[in-house]
This record gives C-alpha cells, structure tokens and sequence, in this order.
C-alpha cells in the first residue's frame, strides 16, 4: 500500500517537471476562446479530454491548424467526436479537433475519396507525414455539431503523439486568452464512514456538512465526531470570468493536521484511465440524484494517475482522545481557492440512523474471478471488474436475470450467458441479449450465438432478458422527390430509424451506384449531397437499404429528374 502511494507521489513529481511549450501553437478559431466545458471537467463515465469551444451558438466557424504539421488520423462517425481531424505537430505533440461539420479542401477531399472508397460514411483512416501536411494557420474545416455534441461547438484538445496521453491545454500557454478571477465554488462536503462499526454524528450513512462563511472567504464546517474510518468527499466546480460556463476544477488537496492526504491536479492522463472516474465520484449518488460528489479517498487503490495520496489513501482514522483539522483546498489553473476547514474529534454515541439494507446473496472480491449461475443464465466477472468489494444481489426470475442495480459502477466488461429453450432455431436467428431499464425499454448488446446459447459482453449492471426481434426499419422521404425535377435542390434526405435492435448499416445507390449517406442520428437522418457528382443528368434511380443489428431489411425505393446544365 505504501509502495502504491509513493508510486502516484513520484508519478505526479514528474509529470508536474514536463516544460510544455508555451508560445508555439496558435488558435484553432478566429473568434474569441470561449469555453463552455474545460479539461478534465466530470462527464458521463469519462473526462472531459480537452476544451469545448464556443461557436457563437453555430456551425460554420472556421477551424485553423494551430501549428505546422501533417494530418495523422481522421475519424468520421455519427456518434463520438464525429467528424474529427488529428494533426501531428514536430514538437511530438497531437492536436485533435472534434464535431466538425466538415473538413475543407485537401483534407476534405481526401475524406470523400476514401468514403467512395470504401463504400461507408464512418472511415477511420491513419495517413503518412507526406500525405496530407498543412502549415500553422491553415484553414482545415468549419465547426460543426456531428457525433454525441449536444450544441454547435469546437472540441480542441491536445496529446502527446508518442504516449497518446491527452494533456490540459492551459499547459500550452492558452491561459493568457482567458480571464479568471473566481474563486471555484463550493456547494457541498460530504462525510462518509468507512466500515460498518464506524458512526459519524450519531449516522451510519454519509451526511451532508454545514457550511458557514468565515470573515478570511474560508468555510468553516460543522464539528464531525466520528468513531472508526471516515472519508470525506466534495462536490465543486469553476467558472471563468470570461464565458460564465460551469467548468470543472483544476486542483483539489486535502490536508489532515497539515500533512497532505489526497489530492489530484488535472494535467495529463491517459484514455485507458478514463473509466476510473466513477470510481473517483461517488456513482450511487451520482446515478440516484445526478450530483457528482468528488471522493477524496479509497478504500481500495485504483490506478488513477492523477491522484496523490498519503499512505492511508486519504482514509481518516477517528481514535479517542485526538482532536484533528482536515482542510480541502480546491484551486483552479489561476490559483483562486476555496478552502474548507472541518474539525473532527471522537465520539462512540450509538446511532440513530442504521446503514442502508442493502438487498444480496453473494461476496464478490475485486481482485479475483467471481462466477455465478442459475437456472439457464450464467454471469462471469473477471478480475478487477469493479473497483471495491460488495454484496451482490444475483437472481434469475420469469426467464430475465436480476444482477443487482444500477447504481454500482463496473470498470470492465463482463460475460452474460444464458441458454434458450423457448424459441425455435430459426427464430433464433432474430434473439439477442437485452438490457432492460426502469421503463421496461429495451436496449440492444452485441450477442454472438452457438446453437441454443447466448453470449454478451457488457459494462453495466441491471436487469437482462432475451429478446427476439422481428420489426423491420422504417425509412421515410422527408420531402417527396417521387418523378420531380431536382435541378437546383443541393441534397435529398431521408429519415431512418429502428424500433427493435437499432440499425446496424445503411447503403444508398443512384442508378445502381453505391453513394454517400451522411447519418446524423440525433435526427436520424441521412442525406445525400448532389455535388458528390454521382447524379445523373435527367433521370435517376434511387435505391436506399436500411439493416438493423439483427438482420431485419428495408428497402425505399423512387426516381427523379435532375439537370447539371
């Protein structure tokens, strides 16, 4: 355990000695730097990679190479980061820009080409320095809203090219396009005991601190008295004085009787570490009430890179006759702080309020495999599935299996099995693996089939069952082209969508020619750009052929006119 600590310890010494360079690259946008989600910031079961950039509330902007280089990777999918451009810069730094709405010139082209190519609107392709090189300033694409963006902006972020670890962009000099004067605010501090004997102000269950304002800008907390193991956890974030966007905070350092306990500053990290922030927040809550409160210990080690620990792992030991002062200091990049001071002292009062039942029948221990079955269902976790050992509730009941809740985070896919003897081998053909929520909505899993027996892969625990899929697409014309003359429309469209397991692939053909289809599944449309060159002078065929993940085909079928003249 001590081993571990000084392991982070010496891992953030030397992360914090890199020397980044600070006036070598330039801007991506013309418009001011205005973010409305920073690095690091918490986010659906990742970190936030790098900035969200403001786009006046549009697409169109246009988006610059920030330094000389060459294009390394490009990325295009209706989900994710969209439409997105890699560049590798000769210092060995990788700038990466994300929901574009389309690359422009060379790069645009290369883009076109390699779709036609390939006969697929998603592409992923890795380019050789000598392929496509662009210069500092270069205008490469115009911002967008493609992929999961939730509004028009410019993701931009910055990784090294060798390790492929993403770094805060700050570090490269951009914080002097930005005005900060605000301290991080802080809403909430949280208490929780650690083991079931330990009883914090007379309750079994975490509470929630009362906080006053101090003369000096610092908090002061109510007094906590606890006996046994406690920890304590924060919910925080930032602004800036320039957008007025919620962000997230750079810097968080605990501090027991003056010596540091747990801490972590968001510089650098990889993606393979992205997961580990449902182990950082405390996800039960997060999940019941959408309140992401940053746990400032561990109970059991996980390989975060950014935290910095003592060698309790910020784990707090109450003992009787010692009074102790816990500090939490919360800084943004600028150095604004906002500090908390919670004294602790012991006391062994029963309780009045008992731990949460919490409804189980089986131990499982992260550290090794643990299997279950029952019935025709079986569930298999390899090791270092979850991040810390708990009761789980597994059942199997009315041919669905029960596999506690949701509210327990997994950090890695685990293996589903059930047997079928319910439906017959050709309507097999159509079954999968489902998830099933509150509403009692159906969620498609990837599902591979021998003979009666069925087998996914997933990240979450629920509720599952099998379920068989029998409904075709649905494709709709969104404005009719039926025998009309198209000669100065720039696009068709088309709304595609999937009732059952969703749609796994859609093709278009203009007069038997395969053509491009750009899906955008927030609308679920796709559309076709006559300026491709595919079209036809006068009459034209169009075909269109939606397949969902099972099989299921549909086929839209019409004609028009068109004139190039």
């Amino acid at each position: 355990m001590r081993f571990y600590s000084l392991l982070l310890l010496f891992s953030t010494v030397i992360l914090a000695q890199t020397n980044y360079p600070k006036d070598y690259f330039g801007v991506p946008l013309d418009i001011p730097m205005l973010v409305s989600g920073n690095f690091a910031e918490l986010r659906p079961n990742h970190f936030h990679a790098g900035f969200d950039l403001k786009t006046l509330g549009k697409e169109g902007a246009e988006v610059h190479a920030v330094a000389d280089g060459y294009v390394s990777r490009i990325k295009i999918s209706p989900f994710g980061n969209g439409n997105a451009v890699y560049i590798n810069h000769p210092n060995g730094y990788t700038s990466v820009y994300c929901h574009l709405q389309q690359a422009v010139g060379d790069i645009g082209d290369y883009i076109k080409k390699t779709q036609y190519k390939e006969k697929s609107f998603e592409i992923e392709v890795f380019l050789k320095p000598s392929d496509l090189v662009v210069t500092k300033g270069q205008l490469i694409a115009l911002s967008g809203n493609s992929g999961s963006s939730e509004g028009p902006h410019l993701h931009f972020e910055f990784r090294d090219t060798k390790s492929e670890k993403i770094i805060n962009p700050l570090l490269f000099g951009y914080d002097k396009y930005f005005k900060d004067t605000k301290k991080p605010s802080l809403s909430a501090v949280y208490v929780y005991p650690l083991d079931e004997k330990t009883v914090v102000n007379q309750s079994k269950r975490p509470l929630l601190l009362n906080l006053s304002l101090q003369k000096d800008g610092t908090y002061l907390a109510n007094r906590v008295l606890a006996n046994g193991k406690i920890g304590f956890g924060i919910t925080a974030i930032d602004y800036d004085t320039n957008s007025n966007s919620t962000n997230g905070v750079y810097k968080v350092q605990s501090y027991l009787n003056g010596k540091e306990s747990f801490g972590y500053q968001m510089d650098t990290y990889s993606f393979d570490e992205m997961r580990y922030i449902n182990a950082l927040v405390d996800y039960s809550k997060y999940r019941k009430t959408g309140q992401r409160v940053q746990k400032l210990f561990m109970t059991t080690p996980y390989a975060l890179s950014i935290l910095k620990t003592d060698a309790a792992n910020g784990v707090i030991t109450v003992v009787p006759n010692l009074s102790s002062v816990y500090r939490i200091e919360i800084a943004d990049f600028f150095g604004n702080t906002t500090i908390v001071n919670v004294p602790i002292g012991y006391d062994a009062s029963t309780p009045i309020v008992e731990k949460e039942t919490v409804n189980s029948n089986y131990y499982v221990k992260t550290n090794r495999e643990n299997n279950f079955a029952k019935n025709n269902w079986s569930v298999f976790f390899p090791a270092g599935t979850f991040y810390e050992n708990f009761n789980i509730n597994f059942d199997v009941r009315n041919d669905s299996l029960y596999l506690h809740d949701g509210y327990t985070p997994v950090h890695s896919s685990f293996t589903i099995t059930v047997e079928d003897f319910k439906y017959t081998e050709e309507q097999r053909d159509k079954v999968y693996i489902a998830d099933v929520d509150s509403k009692g909505r159906l969620g498609y899993n990837y599902t591979t089939r021998k003979g009666n027996v069925f087998t996914t892969k997933v990240k979450s625990l629920g509720k599952y069952t099998l379920a068989r899929d029998t409904t075709n697409p649905s494709i709709s014309i969104v404005s009719s082209i039926e025998g009309k003359w198209l000669s100065t429309q720039k696009t068709v469209q088309l709304s595609i969508s999937d009732s059952g397991s969703g749609i796994k692939s859609y093709n278009g053909y203009l007069n038997g020619n395969w053509v491009l289809f750009e899906y955008d599944y927030k609308t679920r449309r796709i559309t076709h750009t006559f300026s491709d060159g595919v079209v036809a002078e006068g009459a034209n065929e169009l075909k269109v052929v939606v397949m969902d993940e099972v099989g299921n085909s549909t086929t839209f079928e019409t004609h028009f006119y068109r004139s190039q003249k």
